[in-house]
């Protein structure tokens, strides 16, 4: 796939995944995005996951067209980005690493080593230069993980947004960014929304063109749209207008007291009524719901003197 002219996508689908993070469901897989910059020196963004290594190899020796890299710029250590490191070095003895200080750390701690020989530490506005491209880097500690990096292209206008932006689901299957970007980002980034808030003043700053996540689509169209739901959901703000019930029902008495409010809420007006029996629902889903909407009620039964149990981890999903 081509970005830019100068930009390459590598990465890959999964479509092995059933549980994202070992929790989330994933019926359209997930992709693992890499990409190649081409120029005088060629930089290469992250790596994928460990089950894909040869195809992710392939794919970047297929973008090189037999020219061989100069860096590899890591944005993010979760394994599903940083699992072939290793990989590329022993290929590539050459190239060196371009991450912030916390990922060396990181990869001292993975990898038993920090590549103190082929390590370059970049911080805040610190700059690559490629040729016609330079790239600078803006740090996005804790969205979601300590370590992470952004990068921007001021060449292309692009910003590497390492998993902001990101999205559950393969890359060669069609559906609705928004419902699984959104379930994406109150499951994993959600309890981040300062930094994300952080992170998106400085982008406003930047002029973008096109937005190249770790996971999920490359973004090159509408990005007001984007940016907009990420300034919502990150501000905690209303997305949609309306009201999201949540229930957990034993004998079916929740159940049918929660449907009667619902029903009155729509005679009465309400733009939109979200009902979520807690127990057969997607948890990740209702969690998204809860945060979409402006408005929640909670109805539940008791269980052993206590809540009911999917209600006690609904709300401890809010809470976290």
């Amino acid at each position: 796939m081509t970005v830019t002219n100068d930009i390459r996508y590598i990465g890959v689908n999964d479509h092995q995944i059933d549980l994202f993070e070992g929790q989330y469901d994933v019926p359209n897989g997930m992709a693992y995005n890499s990409y190649v910059i081409l120029d005088e020196k060629i930089a290469v963004m992250d790596t994928v996951d460990r089950n894909f290594t040869h195809e992710w190899l392939d794919n970047l020796a297929g973008a090189l067209g037999g020219r061989k890299p100069d860096y590899l710029v890591v944005q993010h250590m979760e394994p599903d980005h940083s699992a072939n490191i290793a990989n590329f070095l022993n290929l590539y003895p050459d190239a060196k690493v371009v991450a912030s200080a916390k990922a060396f750390q990181m990869m001292q701690n993975f990898f038993g080593t920090d590549y103190a020989e082929r390590r370059i530490i970049v911080k805040e506005k610190d700059t690559l230069e490629l040729g016609k491209h330079t790239l600078t880097f803006v740090t996005a500690p804790m969205v979601h993980w300590p370590e992470v990096l952004m990068t921007y292209d001021s060449t292309d206008k692009v910003l590497f947004t390492a998993d902001g932006f990101g999205k559950f689901g393969a890359l060669d299957v069609e559906e609705d960014w928004a419902c699984e970007a959104r379930r994406y980002y109150f499951g994993i980034v959600g309890k981040y929304g300062a930094q994300v808030q952080a992170v998106l003043k400085k982008a406003a700053a930047l002029d973008i063109q096109i937005i190249c996540p770790l996971h999920g689509p490359v973004l090159s169209e509408n990005l007001g749209y984007y940016i907009g739901l990420y300034d919502t959901w990150s501000s905690y703000s209303t997305e949609t207008e309306g009201i999201a019930v949540f229930y957990t029902s034993v004998y079916g008495n929740t159940k049918r007291a929660a449907e009667k409010l619902a029903e009155a809420l729509k005679a009465n007006g309400c733009p939109k009524v979200a009902l979520n029996d807690l127990a057969r629902e997607d948890m990740a889903e209702c969690v998204e719901d809860a945060f979409r909407y402006g408005r929640i009620v909670l109805a539940t039964t008791t269980y052993n003197a206590e809540i009911f149990p999917f209600m006690r981890i609904f709300i401890e999903e809010l809470t976290e």
